[in-house]
């Protein structure tokens, strides 16, 4: 087997789940555990190659169909992307799909990283101007998977950086707050076990926008305790970031029931009564991972234990 480099990891989405639709707060970074990368097979290749090989296939005639002139366009070589189809080029990934990790974002950043004529380098002075008509240039790419897409996913994979998202128009890197490996608290995730869609789900949440209510629960509510987490858990302030995933957990299992797999609301509930952590989406739901923070992770253990959680970060 040919490798081709660099590998694109996965994201995690840490706040900013559908809000980031009606202009909430998002921050999101990079998952090393999970990473993909282009990929030449061997002689004979297997069946999972050859099905990569289709299905970019089926990405290269989106790429080459596009032509909205009111958004800014990427220019890929296609030919070439075309020849090494012919070729057997597939894509090697362990990112699970369905998870809300990015598995499409690390491909779309492949295919702009590998055949964009003219491409915003990771290594540049990267001004808010360039984040921005980066992620609508690969939003553009990724719709094919989503019908709509943010383009953030896609864009985290490709720089690989911490992203702050004020708006659409303002994103920008970040820097996380130090690690400390003596920290009692934790971000963990917990796998549900069964993959979530991501377009039925999207299409659910923007037929409920048309509901005045529950636009009113995103724009005051759920914007008001998404930002103010972002901005705690930047600051370095567990005690406000806690007081306010408090609120927004309890949002999110009261508004947002149809993104929580039904056998994992009780233990968003029983987080909720605790205190012990709290729940949220990671992602658009509806399956893959969930996302868990808490305050003292040893005295949480107790009640996820059985879930198998994976700590990816320490507070």
């Amino acid at each position: 087997m040919s490798s081709l480099r660099p590998s694109f990891f996965a994201k995690i989405l840490l706040f900013g789940e559908y809000g980031i639709i009606k202009d909430a707060m998002a921050l999101t970074i990079p998952y090393k555990d999970y990473q993909g990368t282009f990929a030449f097979p061997p002689a004979h290749p297997t069946e999972a190659q050859n099905a990569s090989n289709a299905a970019l296939r089926l990405f290269w005639v989106h790429l080459h169909s596009l032509t909205d002139a009111d958004v800014p366009m990427a220019r890929l070589r296609l030919e070439d992307f075309q020849t090494d189809l012919e070729g057997g080029l597939y894509f090697e990934s362990t990112i699970p799909q369905g998870f809300g990790v990015g598995s499409s974002g690390a491909l779309v950043a492949a295919v702009y990283d590998r055949y964009a004529l003219d491409p915003i380098l990771p290594d540049e002075d990267l001004s808010k101007e360039k984040i921005v008509l980066l992620k609508a240039q690969l939003a553009q790419m990724e719709s094919y998977f989503h019908g709509k897409s943010s383009g953030i996913d896609p864009t985290i994979c490709y720089l690989q950086l911490p992203l702050l998202i004020r708006s659409k128009d303002d994103v920008g890197t970040v820097v996380l707050p130090e690690e400390a490996e003596e920290a009692k608290g934790a971000i963990f995730l917990i796998n549900s076990g069964m993959p979530g869609e991501t377009r039925p789900l999207v299409s659910f949440f923007m037929e409920k926008l048309k509901d005045e209510g529950f636009r009113n629960i995103m724009r005051y509510q759920f914007k008001k305790y998404n930002d103010r987490c972002i901005q705690a858990f930047l600051k370095n302030e567990p005690t406000s970031l806690f007081d306010n995933l408090k609120q927004l957990s309890r949002l999110v299992l009261e508004h947002f029931s149809a993104m929580i797999p039904v056998h994992y609301q009780g233990l968003w509930q029983k987080g909720i009564d605790t205190n012990a952590y709290y729940l949220k989406l990671c992602g658009s739901g509806g399956g893959g991972y969930i996302l868990g923070f808490a305050p003292n992770y040893e005295e949480a253990l107790p009640y996820l234990r059985e879930h198998h959680p994976e700590v990816i970060f320490r507070l």
